[in-house]
């Protein structure tokens, strides 16, 4: 198995890289000599600082074409025997091709987002099971992987840990949960002025108060969640990757609906909150077992279609379910 040599194809987004930590994991667990590499957009870099399971991270910047020829160059002399695409994009599927691996693992034309990706592919598959990580451990498979329990080594670095420990104190925060009001697609997205009602409730609930995370471009939502709190605002905070890491695994809580930050908190132990409308959260949620996902199935249709207006289905989720669902989270009566 020593002779064997990987490349995994994943270039984002933060909640897509998390989700596929599990197959890098199943790898290295049973190609424990292998060469395990991933490449990956710079923005997303961080997520797989230090870990154990990988070889090297490749980054890949396509607005970069001198970075980019550079990487490729990288990808062809490390002569990889199978590359695994976990992204089913064309970009995706043709870093898989242009590495030269023999062997081109990939999703079935029917399954990727642009299903002619699939032509790059040696090999395609149908993914089995229900979530996204079920999903990429199919294809760790194909590769020769024996599944066990999934793994998520994200490291915290003690310098983010410290620089949070500076704008808490600097806030008088040492209990606090983190609501997340962005989300990319707006019609996925519960609204930012209902974050601000749910933490009035939660901090008359706990004694503590919260902090707003948000990320760029999304400012006039933290500004939104901040005035619907009144007297007991949260804290706002638009953090980098490795800060906003330290930040979610000292959070009591996370509330968030399907991004990102709810799928870095679940991944690192903290208790999660997903609040979901149009995507399925057996599919997207988040995948720790304990954690909690609200939807009103009597209002939603699954779509991931990237509405731009808040959805019906996330309107129709109140505050006070979301508080039960922390309530339940925490093994507490509502």
């Amino acid at each position: 198995m020593a002779e064997e040599s990987f490349l995994l194809v994943r270039l984002g987004s933060l909640g897509d890289v998390v989700h596929a930590l599990p197959a890098a994991g199943a790898l290295r667990d049973t190609f424990h000599g292998a060469r395990i590499d991933w490449v990956i957009d710079p923005k997303w870099l961080r997520l797989l600082d230090g870990n154990p399971d990988l070889t090297s991270a490749i980054p890949f910047d396509r607005k970069s074409p001198g970075g980019s020829l550079a990487a490729i160059r990288r990808l062809r002399e490390a002569r990889y025997t199978c590359a695994v695409d976990f992204q089913a994009l064309y970009k995706s599927a043709f870093l898989s091709f242009a590495s030269g691996a023999r062997r081109r693992i990939g999703f079935s034309s029917a399954y990727a987002r642009e299903g002619l990706a699939a032509r790059f592919y040696t090999e395609r598959y149908n993914p089995r099971g229900p979530h996204k990580v079920d999903h990429n451990l199919t294809l760790a498979a194909a590769a020769g992987a024996k599944i066990g329990t999934a793994r998520f080594p994200l490291a915290v670095h003690a310098q983010d840990d410290e620089i949070i420990l500076r704008e808490l104190g600097e806030r008088n925060l040492s209990r606090f949960f983190v609501l997340n009001p962005g989300g990319g697609w707006r019609s996925k997205c519960w609204p930012a002025e209902r974050y601000g009602e749910l933490h009035r409730a939660l901090t008359a609930r706990y004694g503590f108060r919260g902090v707003v995370s948000v990320g760029p471009g999304e400012e006039d939502l933290a500004r939104a969640a901040v005035a619907a709190a009144g007297d007991c605002a949260p804290s706002r905070l638009m953090l980098p990757l490795g800060p906003l890491l330290a930040l979610l695994r000292r959070a009591e809580f996370v509330v968030s609906a399907d991004t990102g930050p709810l799928h870095l908190a679940s991944a690192l132990g903290t208790p999660s909150i997903g609040v979901f409308g149009p995507t399925d959260p057996a599919r997207n949620g988040p995948y720790a077992k304990d954690d909690v996902y609200l939807r009103n199935p009597r209002f939603s249709e699954t779509t991931y279609n990237r509405g731009a207006s808040y959805s019906h289905s996330m309107l129709s989720i109140t505050v006070e379910q979301v508080v039960a669902g922390v309530a339940r989270r925490r093994g507490e009566a509502a």
